[in-house]
C-alpha cells in the first residue's frame, strides 16, 4: 500500500503531472478546495485537496453531479450512474466511483474514517486477484469476480446499513426504557425525555427510508442498474463512445446522456449480457433488505411509542375525569353550604323583631333542620349527577 498526499492549492491552474492529477499554479478565479483520498485498483492512497473543476475534468462528471456531494446542500440519499463514474451520496459518505479508482470525500471526518479502513480491508483480495492477470484483460477471469466499482459500491452500502442499524439499536435501547418508565411515572421530566426520542427516531426514519427508496429506485430499472457497469461499458467502449467521451466536456448532458445510451446500444449484439445486471440487481437486494430490517425496526418503536401514547392519554382522560368529579363534588356542597349560610345570615342581622323575643328554644331547631335540608340537597345533586352518568358510581 502507498500513501501520498497531494496538495492542490485553490485558486490555481493545472499543468501536466503524475498520474493523471497535476501540479497547479496560483490563478485567481478558481473554486475553494475541498479534501478527498484516491484509492486506485492497487490499493493505492493520495490525499488530495482538489477544486471540483479538476474532479470534474478527472471524472469526466458535470457540475450538476457534482453538486450532490456537496455538503452544504441538502440533497437525499443518491446513487447516480454516469458513462465513466458513479456518483454517491449516502448522508456522510460522499463519493465518486470509476472502474479504477475511488474518490471518497473528508476522509478525515469521524464518520467516514471506518469506511476507509474497510476499503483498505477489502480492496487488496481483488488486487491479488488481479496480480495472476500481469495486465491481460481476460473476460473469463473477470467474470469470477466482482468489478472494481462494485467492490467499492458494497462497502460504502454496507457502511451505511450497518451505521443506520446501529443508530437504530442505540435508539432503541435508550427508547424503550424511558418509555416503560414514562407509562410508570407520568412527570415533565420524563415527558420532555420521550419528546427527545421521538423527534430522533423521526429524524432516522426519515434518513433510513430515503436510502431504501433509493435502493428501490435502482432496483425497479434495470437501465439505472446498467448504468453502474462501469467495467463493463469500458470494456466494450465503441468508437462512438470514444468520440462522445473525447467531447463530453464541451457537450450538453443531455448529448452526453444520449451518447452514453447510443454506444450501449451499439454493442449490445456483440456482448448479449449487456442488459444482465443480475449481480448488481442481487448486492443491492441484499442492502435493500436490510436497509429494509432497519425500517421495520423503526416502525415498530414508533408503533410502540404510538401505543405509549394513546395509553398515557387513557390515564390523563381518567385523571381529567375525577378532577371533574371532585369539582362536582365541592360545587355541590358549596350550593348547599350556601343554602345554610343564607338561613344564618337571616337570622344573624341586627334587626328587632318580635317574634325573636321568647323563642330561644327555636334556635336549635333551625340549625337542625337548615343542615338537614342542605344534606339532603346535596344528596340529590350527586344523585342526579350520577343517573346521568356525569360521575362513576
Amino acid at each position: 500500500m502507498v500513501r501520498d498526499v497531494l496538495a492542490l492549492q485553490p485558486e490555481t491552474e493545472t499543468t501536466p503531472g503524475d498520474g493523471g492529477v497535476g501540479m497547479l499554479v496560483k490563478k485567481k478565479g478558481t473554486a475553494s478546495a475541498r479534501s478527498w483520498i484516491l484509492i486506485d485498483t492497487n490499493v493505492n492512497e493520495t490525499i488530495m485537496d482538489i477544486d471540483k473543476y479538476a474532479i470534474m475534468h478527472r471524472v469526466q462528471i458535470h457540475a450538476r453531479d457534482l453538486r450532490i456531494l456537496d455538503p452544504l446542500l441538502s440533497y437525499p440519499s443518491t446513487i447516480l450512474g454516469r458513462e465513466r463514474a458513479i456518483v454517491l451520496n449516502l448522508e456522510h459518505i460522499k463519493a465518486i466511483v470509476t472502474a479504477e479508482e475511488v474518490l471518497l470525500r473528508d476522509p478525515s471526518d469521524d464518520n467516514v474514517i471506518p469506511v476507509v479502513e474497510e476499503l483498505r480491508r477489502r480492496l487488496p483480495v481483488a488486487n491479488a486477484n488481479r496480480g495472476d492477470l500481469s495486465g491481460q484483460h481476460d473476460e473469463a477471469g473477470e467474470e469470477d469476480e466482482s468489478p472494481f466499482e462494485f467492490r467499492a459500491l458494497e462497502v460504502f452500502l454496507e457502511a451505511i446499513c450497518s451505521f443506520h442499524a446501529a443508530c437504530t439499536t442505540e435508539l432503541e435501547t435508550d427508547a424503550y426504557p424511558a418509555l416503560d418508565e414514562f407509562t410508570s411515572k407520568i412527570s415533565s421530566r420524563n415527558l420532555d425525555r420521550v419528546r427527545k426520542l421521538k423527534s430522533a427516531m423521526t429524524r432516522l426514519t426519515a434518513r433510513v427510508q430515503k436510502v431504501r427508496d433509493e435502493l428501490e429506485r435502482l432496483l425497479d430499472d434495470d437501465d439505472d442498474m446498467a448504468d453502474l457497469y462501469l467495467s463493463r461499458k469500458l470494456s466494450s467502449a465503441s468508437p462512438v463512445s470514444d468520440s462522445g467521451a473525447a467531447s463530453w466536456f464541451l457537450g450538453s448532458p443531455t448529448i452526453g446522456s444520449k451518447i452514453s445510451r447510443a454506444s450501449r446500444a451499439s454493442v449490445m449484439t456483440i456482448h448479449g449480457d449487456e442488459n444482465d445486471v443480475e449481480e448488481l440487481e442481487m448486492l443491492l437486494e441484499a442492502y435493500f433488505m436490510q436497509i429494509d430490517g432497519t425500517l421495520n425496526k423503526l416502525t415498530s418503536l414508533r408503533e410502540y411509542i404510538d401505543d405509549t401514547e394513546d395509553y398515557i392519554n387513557i390515564q390523563l382522560d381518567n385523571h381529567r375525569n375525577q378532577l371533574i368529579q371532585l369539582e362536582l363534588f365541592l360545587s355541590s356542597g358549596t350550593v348547599c353550604m350556601s343554602v345554610y349560610s343564607l338561613v344564618t345570615g337571616i337570622f344573624g342581622m341586627n334587626i328587632p323583631y318580635t317574634w325573636n323575643d321568647d323563642h330561644g328554644y327555636m334556635f336549635k331547631w333551625v340549625v337542625i333542620l337548615s343542615g338537614g335540608f342542605s344534606a339532603v340537597l346535596f344528596l340529590l345533586i350527586v344523585s342526579y349527577a350520577r343517573l346521568k352518568g356525569l360521575v362513576g358510581s
